[in-house]
């Protein structure tokens, strides 16, 4: 089990302490370039969320005080959601805005050439959101750090949650069960499928289809004409929120059925977005996340933690209207609560400044144990020379279960807050 690999509960003290209100007087700045997608497919896929997220995190610190006499200063880009807009935001950032660091990100097909592009200009980039493995899997990059769940444990984790409860819950056992991977070809989706494949087949998983299709797509018809033949009893699904809305219109139209469809982060994340199109549809869909951190019990975090938790949800509230605050929410808050009360404190006080040398020796400091994050999971990243070196060691995933009275942690069982509700409930559009 992935939480038993890990360091025991410790205090992440800097969560109170740098960030006192009136600590320092804020006469010098920190410019942070802030790339994040406003507009396009990505935003209202949960971009715009993290974008809020990273904000909360920004107005919180700089209303205590900031960091040792620095003010937090963004200077946000909306990427459009393009790639080459991405790149050349983070580029213009760096050259000509003389930021001291970028941060942000929501799609790993900016992220993964993004990263290359900063390591290799010498500057900084903190990743808050982007999750494919590809970011950092044997690039030896030594600029880039980021303390998010990445990939491969997405893929990992939807298939040891299955291996686990298919017997107790579907009455299949695991070598029996058939499962179906379906993705956007992108980096994030492809990354999170060959986990998917290479995890599911070594726990003895019967997967009776792994296919991909754009992210652009139009028509999912050929794929679900396929699903349809495979009849699979499970469906693991990677994608953005147009082609989920997309995949579960046509899915209900051409009479696809399932016992369970578990999603992995990105447009699964933002299931508010995705009951506008598909209403009761998405009732017990489950998501593969970081998890949304007002579900979890406070009392397993680091003292002070629960206060900021609650104020990020009034915050957001205040900003939003909506109640619940989903994943990317806390994925661009909790990195950039990291960065802001970890690392650059650090960077300052160690290291004497916060120029891309100091904040990358800063970053290769932190150790925090589990339970010292908003988001649950301890940060400790992976050296140089390490396959993944500068991804966290330290964090890990939920499975999140979108049932019709709220969102539920079902696995793994150390921190679930409700039993799975599996299978699909009789009458539930997609039930067998």
């Amino acid at each position: 089990m992935i939480l038993k690999k890990m360091p025991a509960l410790g205090l992440c003290a800097a969560v109170l302490s740098l960030v006192a209100p009136g600590a320092h007087a804020q006469d010098k700045e920190i410019k942070v370039g802030v790339i994040y997608d406003q507009t396009g497919p990505f935003a209202g896929g949960g971009s715009v969320n993290a974008a809020i997220g990273t904000q909360i995190a920004i107005d919180l610190i700089n209303e205590r005080g900031g960091i040792e006499g620095y003010k937090i200063v963004p200077v946000n880009v909306d990427a459009q959601s393009k790639a080459d807009v991405a790149i050349n935001a983070a580029e213009r950032l760096l050259n000509e805005d003389k930021v001291n660091l970028i941060m942000g990100v929501y799609s790993s097909a900016e992220c993964v050439p993004m990263a290359a592009k900063v390591d290799s200009a010498k500057g900084f980039m903190w990743a808050n959101v982007c999750i494919s493995s590809a970011v950092f899997k044997d690039r030896n990059l030594t600029r880039v750090f980021r303390a998010q769940v990445h990939s491969d444990q997405y893929g990992e984790a939807s298939c040891k949650f299955l291996a686990e409860l298919s017997k107790e819950k579907l009455g299949i056992a695991p070598n029996e069960l058939k499962v179906a991977i379906i993705h956007e070809d992108g980096p994030y989706g492809s990354g999170v499928a060959k986990a998917n494949a290479e995890v599911c087949k070594a726990l003895g998983i019967n997967v009776v289809l792994d296919e991909g299709y754009a992210v652009s797509a139009t028509d999912l018809s050929p794929l679900i004409a396929k699903l349809r033949r495979a009849r699979p009893d499970v469906i693991l699904h990677t994608g953005y929120n147009p082609d989920i809305a997309l995949f579960l219109r046509q899915a209900k139209e051409q009479g696809l059925k399932w016992k369970a469809l578990i999603g992995h982060g990105a447009g699964y994340a933002n299931i508010d977005r995705i009951r506008e199109t598909a209403g009761k549809d998405v009732d017990y869909v489950m998501d593969v996340d970081p998890v949304a951190s007002q579900l979890l019990d406070p009392k397993t975090l680091a003292p002070g933690l629960g206060d900021v938790i609650a104020e990020v949800q009034k915050r957001f509230k205040a900003k939003t209207g909506q109640d619940y605050a989903e994943t990317n929410v806390w994925m661009g808050f909790n990195q950039s609560w990291i960065l802001f009360t970890d690392v650059i404190p650090r960077a300052i006080k160690k290291y004497g400044g916060v120029d891309p040398e100091a904040l990358r020796k800063a970053a290769l400091d932190t150790d925090i144990p589990v339970g010292g994050t908003t988001q649950g999971y301890g940060v400790k990243f992976f050296p140089p020379g390490a396959s993944m070196a500068g991804q966290n060691e330290r964090s890990f995933p939920v499975v999140i279960q979108h049932n019709p009275g709220g969102a539920k942690v079902v696995w793994p069982k150390e921190v679930r807050t409700a039993e799975p509700v599996l299978p699909l409930p009789k009458g539930q559009t997609y039930a067998p």
